[in-house]
Formats: structure tokens, C-alpha cells, sequence
């Protein structure tokens, strides 16, 4: 009894992480299943920029997910969303690492956000919780091996 006790908790414990990064996703009002291949726009979102570096067109999105993100008690505000586009010939990136660095309104720059591979895009939830001017630094080392920096801004009025 007490084995198989301790097993259930086990594997209770072991999901949560997984069930919780779901549940965030889903439930922060993006259908991200629902992104075609072609990088179609979820109706509400903000268009940041685009950017080409090295053969690599990245699109930066923001979708304001704060008031669903509140109800479960988080913090973050926005879901920054961006696609990666072969320049040449329009095909979509979707393997390798991105990261993010926010500068906010202060001036103060916070540690990387690791952000992860979705349906045709790299995602993050963040917090941008002051009026001003955000300045994304995306790092990227996407299939091809080449490392990229992306520069682009944001302001909240």
C-alpha cells in the first residue's frame, strides 16, 4: 500500500510542471494550434516588428494576456510570440534556441528568457507592466548553427 502510495505521488509531483506549462499556454487565450505554417496573425495581436539578420527574417508579435494571466494569480502580461523566416525563400524556422533580454522603461536590463518552440513560432509570457519604451534583444542560434541578434522596441502608451 505504502509502495504504491508513494508511486501515485510520484508520478503526480513529476507531471505538475508539464500540466502547469499547458495549462499557462492554453489558457492565456492563445490557440497556438490553431497558427498555420504561414505565420497567420491571431486576431488581437500587436505587431512589435520585423527584422532581417543574416538570411533570417524574424517577426515579433505581442499579445496582452493580462487579465487572463491575473485570474490564475500570475504576473506576466504579454506573450511574446516571433516567427522565423528563411529570407531567401519565405520557409518557416522552427528549430534551434532563442532567448530574450527586456530593457524597460527604467533603463534596467533583466536576465535572459529562455523562450520556447511553438507551432511555427518561439514563445514567452513576460511581464511589461510599466508605460514606456521595451527593448527586446532577441539571441538566436537557430538550425543553421549561425548565432543572431535581433534588435527591436516597444512602446506602451
Amino acid at each position: 500500500m505504502k509502495k504504491t502510495l508513494f508511486t501515485s505521488c510520484l508520478v503526480v509531483l513529476l507531471a505538475l510542471p508539464g500540466i502547469s506549462f499547458a495549462m499557462k499556454h492554453d489558457m492565456a487565450g492563445m490557440d497556438h494550434g490553431s497558427m498555420s505554417k504561414k505565420g497567420d496573425i491571431h486576431k488581437g495581436m500587436i505587431t512589435v516588428g520585423e527584422q532581417t539578420v543574416d538570411g533570417v527574417k524574424a517577426v515579433v508579435y505581442l499579445n496582452d494576456v493580462k487579465a487572463t494571466m491575473a485570474k490564475m494569480g500570475m504576473k506576466e502580461t504579454h506573450h511574446l510570440m516571433i516567427h522565423f523566416y528563411n529570407a531567401r525563400d519565405g520557409k518557416t524556422i522552427e528549430e534551434g534556441v532563442v532567448a530574450v533580454k527586456i530593457k524597460g522603461p527604467d533603463g534596467k536590463e533583466g536576465k535572459a528568457i529562455k523562450m520556447i518552440g511553438m507551432d511555427a513560432h518561439f514563445g514567452a509570457d513576460i511581464v511589461l507592466d510599466r508605460k514606456g519604451a521595451y527593448h527586446f534583444a532577441v539571441g538566436t542560434q537557430l538550425a543553421d548553427g549561425v548565432k543572431r541578434q535581433f534588435e527591436l522596441k516597444y512602446e506602451i502608451k
